[in-house]
């Protein structure tokens, strides 16, 4: 429960200030699965991270506890995310963490902007989390491509970033 409150502060403190906006990501967004660069695992299946995210794998290879991290559920990027990867709209998915709730499985962390999934994931142990390829810097890994299409290739989403 403790954790959950640290993560809840950490994401409201990195909340745009003021009331400002996230800019809403395109549909045909590139999105970066990142994690930490301390992060040893080389790959990873779009089948796993459906596990992940659903909360069904809850811990890497290597015995680390997995820290996954959603953006907001009206985030633009959340939306092209979850259809991409869990087949689902966060609102779709609604009712599963409803269930879930009741077995004791908490939903993956919602932190309010990419910055904020940044820094959580770069500073969080088995840390994992989503950004616009775009947005990616030299401190986060990326593991995996996914557009709304499926997995897509470094080439396609730098070429994405050059528009």
């Amino acid at each position: 429960m403790r954790l959950i409150a640290c993560a809840l502060a950490f994401g409201a403190m990195l909340a745009p200030a003021g009331g400002a906006t996230v800019p809403a990501a395109a549909p045909d967004a590139m999105i970066a699965i990142i994690v930490g660069k301390q992060h040893s695992g080389k790959q990873i299946r779009i089948g796993d991270l459906a596990l992940i995210f659903r909360r069904k794998q809850l811990f890497w290879k290597d015995g680390t506890k997995v820290n996954p991290v959603n953006l907001p559920a009206t985030d633009a990027l959340r939306q092209v995310f979850s259809r991409s990867v869990l087949g689902a709209s966060p609102e779709d998915l609604e009712k599963y963490w409803n269930d879930m709730y009741f077995h004791g499985v908490s939903p993956p962390f919602v932190l309010a902007s990419e910055e904020a999934v940044l820094r959580f994931v770069t500073q969080t142990p088995g840390a994992i989390g989503y950004v616009s390829y775009c947005n990616v810097d030299a401190r986060a890994r990326v593991l995996l491509i996914v557009s709304h299409a499926g997995v897509t290739s470094r080439e396609v989403a730098r070429a994405h970033c050059d528009r």
